[in-house]
């Protein structure tokens, strides 16, 4: 065979100067260089015939077929060929041969010579072109998995760029409400208007960053996954056989070690600290500057259950050691022993306090108008009753569909706080000693809300005490 540096002289004698590749259908001119036959015509101009090379101008279109170069160029081509083919070959580093099977056992390729050697005894082989085709199946396997992964990944980053929309949108809600309800007396409170803003944002940088944090670690799952699926399709596109099995092992045991699992940082700010009653919060400390005070309510008579009684100035209520002889009115419980205030709300936003002291059973909360007070009932949500209570063997618990949830409070309440938004949709219970927060409903209204009450029995006398609605003028 002929050396590479004679080939390689020969591939220069033979390569067209316009397309730099062998020549194809090769023409000579009168200047005696020689072009393609298609690359030529291209670069002459109309009534214009001049050789790309020396720039010599000819009188008309003249040339003559060169078969000896086409002849020449198509050996060459072929040699080349036949030249790269050959070194692209690996051959066995043991028997110097043509690596011609894969091992399935040892995942390997190897040569003939190899089947018979110790290390190989027993094992399982397979042709090149079988093993190509049986690993990419497996390939397109890991491919599609791969795939899956990324679409959960995609789905996970956008529940959290979600979640984290919700929060930044409700701690704009609540940051407005906070301003709106403290300019009100702005000058006065500027201190406890500021120190609620900041907290309002350190809780909601407590709530974000650990959420966007798993956010930046979800996008460079992602990307992670964007590399691996680039590689994947560049090997499921190598026309090598031989350098596409070498590279699927390595990349199907990456493949199949790699799962996709996220802790999803979730979180809500502390609605109730920023959007319960916050100018009552603040006549806490300032209460000659809150106008108006909160509601001052009384007990509608025509509701009470007979077994309850009122005291004069509507404002307490208790259960009684027998039935009282009363007109049996529309609006009057007759199964349970509830009472309704006065007055109902159909807009606004409200707040009202009861004294329960020492009592040892009682529920208060707010009820629909429509709620039935002749028959058996459902104190759930569902059935118009948003509520709170103490029961003497269970503790404290507030009434959800379908049935009670125990709840536990740090500090017995001698007083409860109730605050309705009609427009939110908002009922939220306090402990009016410290302001702090017991439970919150979110509920949209469609008719007439009444504050609810029940003193519950008497216990054997531990619970005798009435329930009493705090009265703010007398502060």
């Amino acid at each position: 065979m002929a050396c590479k540096e004679q080939i390689q002289s020969l591939t220069e004698e033979t390569t067209c100067s316009i397309c730099l590749d062998f020549f194809t259908d090769p023409v000579t001119l009168q200047c005696t260089h020689n072009f393609c036959r298609s690359c030529v015509d291209e670069c002459w101009e109309k009534d214009r015939y001049f050789c790309p090379e020396c720039r010599h101008e000819f009188p008309g279109k003249r040339f003559r077929i060169n078969r000896a170069l086409a002849n020449l160029a198509e050996k060459l081509r072929k040699l080349n060929l036949a030249i790269q083919e050959q070194e692209s070959k690996i051959h066995c580093e043991k028997h110097q041969e043509e690596l011609k099977l894969f091992c399935d056992t040892d995942q390997k390729l190897i040569c003939v010579n190899c089947v018979v050697d110790l290390e190989h005894r027993g094992h399982s082989f397979l042709p090149l072109k079988e093993a190509v085709e049986v690993y990419k199946v497996k390939l397109k396997s890991s491919l599609e998995d791969l795939t899956e992964k990324k679409l959960a990944v995609l789905d996970t980053e956008n529940v959290q760029k979600r979640k984290i929309s919700e929060v930044r949108k409700q701690a704009s809600s609540l940051r407005t409400r906070i301003t709106s309800e403290f300019t009100k007396m702005h000058q006065i409170v500027t201190e406890k208007e500021q120190r609620l803003l900041r907290d309002l944002r350190e809780e909601e940088e407590r709530i974000v960053e650990p959420m966007e944090k798993n956010l930046r670690e979800i996008q460079e799952k992602l990307n992670s996954i964007e590399v691996e699926l680039s590689k994947l399709q560049e090997q499921m596109e190598q026309k090598d056989a031989l350098m596409f099995l070498k590279e699927e092992n390595y990349q199907s045991t990456r493949c199949s070690d790699d799962h996709v699992t996220f802790s999803e940082a979730v979180g809500s700010l502390s609605i109730e600290k920023f959007n319960g009653p916050l100018q009552y919060t603040v006549w806490r400390e300032m209460i000659d500057n809150i106008h108006p005070a909160p509601a001052s309510l009384t007990l509608d008579p025509n509701t009470a259950n007979a077994m309850l009684i009122l005291s004069e100035d509507l404002t307490s209520v208790r259960f009684a050691d027998s039935a009282q002889s009363l007109p049996d009115t529309p609006e009057r419980f007759d199964f349970m022993l509830f009472v309704l205030g006065s007055e109902g709300f159909t807009s606004g936003r409200y707040y009202w306090e009861l004294e329960v002291g020492e009592k040892t059973e009682w529920i208060v909360g707010v009820v629909r108008e429509s709620v039935d007070r002749k028959e058996g009932f459902n104190m759930s949500p569902e059935s118009g009753y948003w509520t709170v209570g103490l029961d003497p063997r269970s503790g404290y618990f507030v009434v959800t569909s379908p049935s009670e949830i125990p709840i536990s409070l740090s500090v017995r309440p001698r007083k409860i706080g109730i605050y309705l938004d009609y427009e939110s949709g908002q009922i939220s219970f306090y402990n009016a000693g410290n302001m702090s927060h017991i439970h919150t409903f979110s509920q949209a209204f469609t008719e007439r809300i009444f504050p609810f009450f029940y003193p519950g029995v008497n216990n054997n006398g531990k619970n005798s005490a009435p329930l009493t609605i705090c009265q703010f003028k007398d502060h």
